[in-house]
Parts: C-alpha cells; structure tokens; sequence
C-alpha cells in the first residue's frame, strides 16, 4: 500500500486499503474494518489517516493479516517512496521502499 509520513502521521493512499464489499470476502471485509477502527479520518476521497500513537497497533494487524496467507504483501505491507527519509522503527517490519 502505497504511504507516505507527514508530522508524525502515516497516509495510506485511498486507493491502496481494502474496499468493503457486502458480498466480498470475510478476510478482506475484517481487514477493512480492522484498519477502519484504528484510522483516524478514513474517506474514499482522502488517503487513510493513521496517528503515531496508533503505529503499534497499525504494526500489529498488518503482521497479522499478511500471516494469515489470504490476503498478498502489497496489501498488507507499506510502501514508501525512496525519498522518504526514515521509516519509523514501529513501521519497518511492514514497510519497504519504492524505487
């Protein structure tokens, strides 16, 4: 999921979190609502908003979905440009860097 840091807040880009789908899979729909809960502004036309003081728990359920084996890494895993300058310690289990 494509993210960027701004004052100390993760951006998902709106584009990249789950969609919930009434129909959708149970997986997925948990995961969308998992974020949802710990997100604080979520908007389908505003990128995902997530507080330093939810990065733990932001860490934790990005591990936990991506070993559950049904959902891929790009979607379970945060992805930052090359310039961005440090990848917060509580986010680097679950971050890469984008070339």
């Amino acid at each position: 999921m494509r993210a960027k840091i701004d004052n100390e807040v993760v951006f998902i880009h709106r584009d990249d979190v789950p969609k919930y789908n009434k129909q959708g899979s149970i997986v997925r729909n948990s995961y969308f609502w998992a974020l949802k809960s710990i997100a604080g502004r979520t908007h389908s036309r505003y990128d995902w908003e997530f507080e330093s003081e939810v990065w733990i728990a932001l860490q934790r359920l990005l591990i936990s979905f991506a070993e559950s084996g049904y959902l891929s890494t790009r979607e379970t895993q945060l992805e930052f440009d090359a310039e961005t300058e440090a990848i917060p310690q509580l986010l680097r289990l679950v971050s890469t860097r984008r070339e």
